[in-house]
């Protein structure tokens, strides 16, 4: 599939998005819309290395588990994250945030997701809709992760948690 992007602006200074971004536990906080069953794939979950598998409750998926881990971590200004998903986890995905300041304190948050179908058939599912409704679940996503990030800034309170603490696998 093509690159996938949406972006958002966060009304917090760059290295607070950079902070809780670099810690893959916060994603489900505002992905749980469409990224469910969360686990951690080590005890770290901050900075390079750090990783998630998780299900994809996409529309005709039956092969729902992901995983991701972070493979670049550049302090405050970018993060990418590889994975796989699919049927014996053949289809490779790269997501790429992007942060760059703005005027008065806010941030630009670009978010990239590109996929990489192994086969034919997972090409012709991609096919069916895939790109649209991915660029939904983002836009939503990073939507969420703006009103945690301004929410946080704003008030001066600790994070506000949405959902469970993710864990290890097993733990």
């Amino acid at each position: 599939m093509d690159p996938v992007s949406v972006s958002t602006i966060v009304s917090a200074p760059r290295e607070a998005v950079f902070d809780y971004l670099v810690d893959i536990a916060n994603h489900a906080e505002f992905t749980d819309h469409y990224l469910v069953d969360w686990h951690l794939t080590r005890i770290d979950s901050v900075g390079r290395g750090a990783g998630a598998r998780f299900r994809v409750k996409a529309p005709l998926n039956r092969f729902s588990w992901a995983d991701t881990t972070f493979a670049e971590v550049e302090p405050p200004h970018r993060i990418v994250e590889v994975g796989r998903t699919g049927k014996n986890n053949r289809i490779r995905t790269v997501g790429v945030y992007e942060l760059d300041p703005l005027s008065g304190g806010n941030t630009r948050v670009t978010f990239t997701l590109q996929t990489d179908p192994a086969t034919l058939s997972d090409r012709l599912m991609e096919s069916l809709g895939a790109r649209s409704w991915t660029r939904r679940q983002n836009r939503r996503a990073l939507r969420r992760l703006r009103a945690i990030l301004e929410e946080r800034a704003g008030s001066g309170a600790p994070p506000v948690k949405r959902g469970a603490r993710v864990t290890v696998a097993g733990g």
